[in-house]
């Protein structure tokens, strides 16, 4: 009898928040051989160099997490480097998996691919119905482009490559910076700041009404091998050849007042919260239709105050670290 080879499986961006989940989750169920390169190992923007990767690696199996991201400041200063970079990376791995002939590929997008004014929850046919948030346009465009690059592919060639769309996610490995980050890391890191310079108010961005759902990074990672390791037909059973994304996400939702006061509690900062109306808040609602994956057997595992413990005590540990460095 031959020996059946474990499966060879390229993560990209494997070093972000969601590459690394993707990296743990993979590990944790003895998935196959990983292939992890640094952005210094290979640039996902050089097309050339990406070809060169994927053919001489030849992965059974694509993980596409590497992307550009941020959040309302990053988008709004940089446009065009957001758009440029993704469409860049989306076009280069997608199509040197195909003419590699790798027949399995899960694109990661966003919630924010779906349109400003729309029903909630969003659900996967909202889809190109209306105008989107002008925040984040050009970024959302960049993923709506990638899901239909997925798409093309399998109609034209017969390819198997799949897209979810994750809600805001949050957790470890997260993005702390004190302006390009998005609200969770944020706020983690202006009350953990403000708790030991001992700051009497912290400044939260817009009214605070505007409400936004979340997930801990590793059931999003949960939720992406689960829809990988759906059988082909069953896929194929639950989307349509042009809708073919899945939304991922938690199904419930929380306003960034109560998120703001949340936070405050877990990093224990007793002092006042103060919303800048005169900054934008963004789309006023953003919660996910996910009935399609929990029809499909998924759930989440971990709550948002558990999460946001989790993600405080990483952002604690990376602090420690760069403090030693």
């Amino acid at each position: 009898m031959i020996e059946r080879q474990p499966p060879k499986i390229f993560i990209a961006g494997h070093q972000g928040m969601v590459g690394s989940a993707l990296v743990r989750a993979l590990r944790s169920k003895n998935a196959g051989t990983l292939l992890l390169r640094t952005r210094a190992e290979l640039d996902l923007e050089n097309q050339g160099a990406v070809n060169t990767f994927i053919a001489n690696e030849k992965p059974d199996l694509i993980y596409m997490a590497a992307a550009r991201v941020g959040g309302i400041h990053a988008n709004n200063t940089y446009p065009a480097d957001f758009i440029y970079s993704n469409l860049a990376i989306q076009a280069n791995i997608i199509h040197a998996a195909h003419c590699n002939d790798v027949q399995q590929l899960l694109f990661l997008g966003s919630s924010c691919i779906y349109p400003r004014q729309v029903a909630q929850p969003m659900s996967e046919d909202a889809l190109l119905t209306g105008k989107l948030e002008l925040t984040n346009e050009p970024y959302a465009i960049a993923k709506i482009a990638g899901i239909k690059l997925c798409e093309s592919y399998n109609r034209q060639y017969g390819r198997d490559y799949r897209s979810v769309m994750p809600t805001n996610l949050y957790g470890p490995g997260d993005n702390y910076h004190p302006e390009n980050s998005h609200v969770i890391p944020g706020l983690l890191r202006r009350f953990h700041e403000a708790k030991f310079q001992r700051e009497p108010a912290v400044v939260v961005w817009g009214t605070g009404d505007a409400k936004r759902e979340f997930l801990y990074v590793d059931d999003m990672a949960s939720a992406c091998l689960h829809v990988m390791e759906l059988s082909e037909h069953k896929y194929a059973s639950c989307v349509q050849p042009q809708q073919s994304h899945i939304n991922i996400g938690s199904g419930v939702d929380i306003s960034i007042a109560d998120l703001a006061h949340t936070v405050s509690e877990v990093v224990g900062y007793d002092g006042k919260i103060v919303f800048d109306a005169s900054k934008p808040d963004g789309a006023l609602r953003k919660l996910m239709n996910s009935s399609r994956l929990q029809s499909l057997g998924w759930k989440n595992r971990i709550n948002l105050r558990e999460g946001l413990e989790l993600a405080y005590r990483d952002f604690q540990q990376a602090a420690d670290l760069r403090s030693r460095m």
